[in-house]
């Protein structure tokens, strides 16, 4: 613990956050809950009093282990360490709690989300629960305008806008599979926070959320959520709103157990969620990267920005061009990981560089939406990375009332015109920017790291990669350090602290720059000699909501 005066202000600016999403400060709340409302239970911080709140490096450390996450809901995680459970039981009560706390970001119908989990013997998993689409889908479901935006944007808010969510079958099977304690402990934190907030927002009764997640927890299971009492009670609410997910569609859902994705660079292996997840991008930029030999090659900094965003953007392109569902579309994964691969588009980069001129590329619309990250760590050296997601705020905003659960728009996250690897279609999920990735040094788990913001995710672990791995920086100092955000235009967002003189060769060479934040990107580690575990969440814009169209 260091100066209390600076924890004190942690406290505040937490419980400020929290007050931002309309919860209400009751005073019948318990010192324990309390903890958990406002993430009280941050030990140490960094808060620098130039920074706005958005910029601020909110960390923790503790021998038991760490979470790090939005500020409000670190501590129903933290309580779950201190308690015994581990890194996947921490995660696991975190996000519940997190639907209850920040319900516009996640919940239990959220559309869903991706996990990696990293075990001490050095086993990596990775769990699915992404979206999937109703088997009354089709691929001409959401009409064109003329100028190639969907109609009423319906796949973005309303009942069709909502597919079968995934949430609680994700966080269900991390729990059966690889946590220590029962599920309904872990739901505690966030049944007794729903039960102390009395304000009703727009789109949640957090009484009536309270109660499922108490069913839930009597049950010891959410399996009532896709076959029994309360998914009938979902299915009849979109039939009587004019949405076409049944009682048999959430039935057939189930989240998968798959093979994570992997990058080997130098002594590391970075290990992140196949798709639907985008880590699939980060770890193409950063072959490409390899094979430029980015890290050793000498070269201006310039150039090397130049290089370092010009490998992204060709990941980008190839995000665009090909990712889908594998189960349906013939994603070329392992050509667009391989080592020919990587060095035929280095020579692209290398040509670009030699030029001082952008690349000219024709890319794919991508939608920019926030999410929800949480990485954590227990004393014995487990981690978890889990990213979460309702779409943009609140989600499809639409909610079944009488539960107290908000829908996610994970229709959203298909592209609308038939016939692209990503279009709609019965059963299919979608390709989204989640990214959550764990890192190995020789086969030994060292970290869990993953970010939210929408198509800032890959990006900023792109970013991270290349400071931790490519300039063997910290995980602290990988954290803080500036990042850029594109994807794929010439258009490129740097933070205020990058250097000016790169900003200014990137504007030189084509590159039309401004000035703005990145992702939210939290990060924890064990530390091996001390066996001291430390999170940290840099912050974004934690309240901001993007969903403009990039071309």
């Amino acid at each position: 613990m260091r100066h209390h005066g600076i924890i004190a202000k942690a406290f505040v600016t937490c419980h400020r956050f929290v007050a931002s999403f309309n919860l209400s400060m009751s005073k019948q709340f318990t010192r324990r809950e309390m903890l958990w409302l406002t993430g009280g239970a941050v030990t140490a911080t960094a808060l620098s009093p130039t920074l706005s709140f958005a910029e601020k490096r909110i960390s923790s450390s503790s021998k038991v282990g760490a979470v790090a996450s939005d500020p409000p809901v670190v501590a129903a995680g933290e309580q779950i360490l201190h308690e015994g459970g581990n890194a996947i039981d921490a995660a696991v009560a975190t996000a519940f709690a997190a639907g209850v706390i920040i319900p516009s970001k996640t919940g239990p119908g959220g559309y869903g989300g991706a996990m990696t989990i990293a075990l001490a013997n050095g086993r990596v998993t990775c769990i699915d629960f992404n979206v999937a689409a109703p088997a009354a889908a089709h691929p001409g479901m959401f009409p064109l305008d003329e100028k190639g935006n969907v109609v009423g944007r319906k796949n973005f808010h309303g009942w069709l806008a909502a597919g079968v969510p995934g949430t609680c079958a994700g966080l269900q099977m991390a729990v059966d599979r690889y946590g220590s304690k029962p599920l309904r402990e872990l739901l505690q934190p966030a049944i007794d926070i729903a039960k102390k907030t009395t304000k009703k927002d727009q789109y949640v009764n957090f009484n009536a959320l309270a109660e499922s997640l108490s069913t839930f927890a009597a049950r010891n299971s959410v399996e009532s959520f896709y076959r029994g009492d309360i998914a009938n009670q979902i299915a009849e609410a979109f039939q009587k709103h004019g949405g076409i997910v049944t009682a048999k569609d959430l039935a057939a859902y189930e989240a998968r157990e798959l093979a994570p994705y992997e990058l080997k660079w130098g002594d590391y292996t970075i290990c992140t969620a196949p798709l639907g997840a985008c880590g699939l991008l980060t770890l193409e930029a950063l072959s490409i990267l390899k094979a430029l030999k980015w890290e050793r090659t000498r070269r201006s900094p310039e150039e090397a920005t130049h290089a370092k965003l010009e490998a992204l953007r060709l990941a980008w392109k190839d995000r665009g061009d090909y990712f889908g569902d594998p189960r349906f579309t013939d994603v070329p994964v392992k050509e667009l990981l391989s080592e020919d691969y990587a060095h035929e588009q280095a020579e692209v980069v290398r040509a670009a560089v030699k030029a001082k001129k952008a690349l000219s590329l024709k890319l794919e619309r991508i939608e920019a939406i926030g999410t929800l990250h949480i990485s954590a760590v227990d004393q014995q050296g487990n981690y978890a990375s889990i990213t979460l997601t309702q779409g943009s705020s609140y989600g499809a905003q639409v909610s079944v009332e009488s539960l107290g659960i908000v829908l996610g728009q994970g229709m959203a996250r298909f592209d609308p015109r038939p016939g692209h690897p990503n279009s709609v279609g019965p059963n299919k999920r979608p390709v989204h920017n989640m990214a959550p990735c764990v890192l190995l040094r020789n086969k030994k788990p060292v970290l869990a790291v993953g970010a939210a913001g929408g198509t800032k995710i890959p990006n900023a672990l792109y970013d991270f990669f290349t400071h931790y791995i490519g300039r063997n920086k910290t995980m602290e100092e990988s954290l803080d350090a500036p990042r850029m955000n594109c994807i794929g235009a010439p258009n490129v967002i740097l933070e205020k602290t990058w250097p000016k003189a790169e900003a200014e060769y990137l504007k030189k060479v084509g590159f039309k720059v401004t000035e703005g934040l990145g992702a939210i990107v939290c990060g924890a580690r064990l530390d091996p000699k001390t066996k001291v575990a430390h999170g940290k969440t840099r912050m974004g814009n934690p309240f901001q909501e993007t969903s403009e169209d990039t071309k």
